[in-house]
């Protein structure tokens, strides 16, 4: 059902401000243009889009005033924003096949009783663990006959008995009265807390951009954290992306967020490795990470020991679940979470086919990120006025309850661009990839335009210590 009254992407943007404490009067400084329908889909994706990466860009401005004086001016699309969502799918090395990064068993299957799961088999533990518990190859066809022979509910807790990710695919009424659903609702989009004493830690006024000599650690991995990193080195951090050789990826979404970031590999399972990260945090700006929840305070960085380390650190941690509930330490991606919480069955029951529909797009991921870099920034501000250590905490199912409650469009007819349409977006980057073809930063900064200095590249590339 269509919303008669729906707020505008420039009240979404007020109301994203208001909860981070913005001052009111930098919205003055930013222009948003467009209306929703944006993409295909019934949900105002456009909408999120805009007002995510408006708030972050209106965030980045506002440091940069606070930091020499200077305002400037920010314009938005809805259209740029829009597609920003969708970066990934418009990656490409020039001369080079696009990567299709969906493994051959992920997605949509009909359970015995008649309702649809969604398996995310991307990481090799991942889909062997789902084939032990089916009892079946890996094979998309054994696969789907395994699958009919469970209950959907079934099939959802016996995986997550073995921390797999796999979610059955609820109706917005049945994730209304989840308990999960219900620990989240009292929960604003994002949080910005203080935890802990700092003196005031001034940025330099002789900056050539808005977080010049800001230094980020970036410990994410897929599209949420990594898109919160790659903001960030677009307004001038210097970011280094901390992974481990054991750790799996998928090369397609590391080139996408790898831009302006260098990358090196640290094994925190080793008191040595450890030891090396702990002394890269001691002159850090910004700690960003999104390991399952627990998994991270388990190698000694929580946010009580990183600020212990760091006093005057941003800590920025993301989940997919929230924090609270009984979903709180459970493994998820974006698609996870548009099918727990009724987004891909809305979307089914608007498209007509009986399938799964998902978004057009990762919009909890791109959001959610664009909402961790837009929280770094305002703490970064207000660590530079009060003092203190900061945490900035998000999460993919927060994100998706505000996109909910943004209202509904008529947009199902919408034609999503492909990369034709869009070639006043991309531009061009070297990477030892080759050339890759990436779509660039989409808001307009009047006097400190966005831009990543660094082509991304291949994990572990670098050494693990500052410049």
């Amino acid at each position: 059902m269509l919303d008669k009254v729906a707020p505008s992407a420039m009240q979404t943007l007020t109301d994203l401000w208001a909860v981070g404490g913005g001052d009111p009067g930098a919205l003055n400084d930013i222009t948003l243009t467009g209306d929703d329908p944006a993409l295909s889909s019934v949900f105002r994706v456009g909408t999120a889009a805009q007002a995510t990466i408006g708030a972050a860009s209106l965030a980045a401005v506002e440091l940069w005033r606070s930091r020499t004086g200077r305002r400037q001016k920010v314009s938005l699309s809805m259209r740029d924003a829009a597609v920003s969502f969708r970066s990934e799918l418009y990656t490409t090395v020039i001369g080079r096949e696009p990567e299709d990064f969906f493994a051959a068993v992920s997605g949509y299957y009909q359970t015995r009783d008649d309702r649809w799961v969604q398996l995310h088999c991307q990481f090799p533990h991942l889909r062997d663990g789902v084939l032990k518990v089916l009892g079946c190859n890996n094979d998309r066809a054994e696969v789907e006959a395994a699958v009919a022979q469970w209950d959907g509910l079934a099939l959802e807790t016996r995986c997550r008995e073995d921390r797999l990710c796999v979610a059955l695919i609820r109706s917005p009424e049945e994730w209304k009265a989840h308990p999960q659903a219900q620990a989240l609702a009292g929960l604003p989009v994002f949080e910005l807390i203080k935890i802990g004493e700092a003196p005031p830690e001034p940025l330099p006024d002789d900056a050539e951009r808005p977080l010049s000599g800001v230094r980020v650690l970036d410990l994410t991995k897929v599209i949420a954290g990594p898109v919160c990193g790659r903001t960030l080195a677009s307004h001038g951090a210097e970011v280094i992306r901390i992974g481990a050789k054991h750790l799996p990826f998928l090369e397609a979404l590391v080139m996408d967020t790898g831009f302006g970031k260098r990358s090196a590999f640290l094994d925190l399972r080793e008191e040595r490795e450890r030891e090396t990260l702990r002394g890269m945090v001691r002159d850090a700006d910004v700690f960003v990470q999104g390991y399952r929840p627990g998994t991270i305070t388990e190698r000694g960085f929580s946010p009580t020991d990183v600020a212990a380390l760091r006093p005057g650190i941003v800590y920025v941690t993301l989940s997919a679940y929230g924090h609270e509930g009984p979903w709180k330490t459970w493994r998820g991606f974006d698609s996870l979470t548009q099918c727990a919480s009724g987004i891909v069955h809305e979307g089914m029951m608007a498209a007509g086919t009986g399938k799964p529909h998902p978004l057009p797009c990762q919009a909890l991921d791109h959001g959610t990120g664009y909402l961790a870099a837009f929280g770094a920034m305002l703490a970064l501000k207000k660590r530079a006025e009060e003092g203190g250590s900061w945490m900035v905490r998000v999460s993919l199912a927060q994100t998706g309850r505000w996109v909910d409650g943004l209202g509904r469009v008529d947009g199902m007819a919408v034609k999503n661009p492909d990369a034709a349409d869009i070639t006043d977006l991309l531009e061009q980057h070297d990477s030892p990839w080759g050339k890759v073809s990436h779509v660039k930063s989409p808001e307009i900064l009047s006097e400190t335009p966005p831009r990543w200095d660094l082509g991304p590249a291949p994990l572990g590339s670098h050494p693990a210590a500052w410049n």
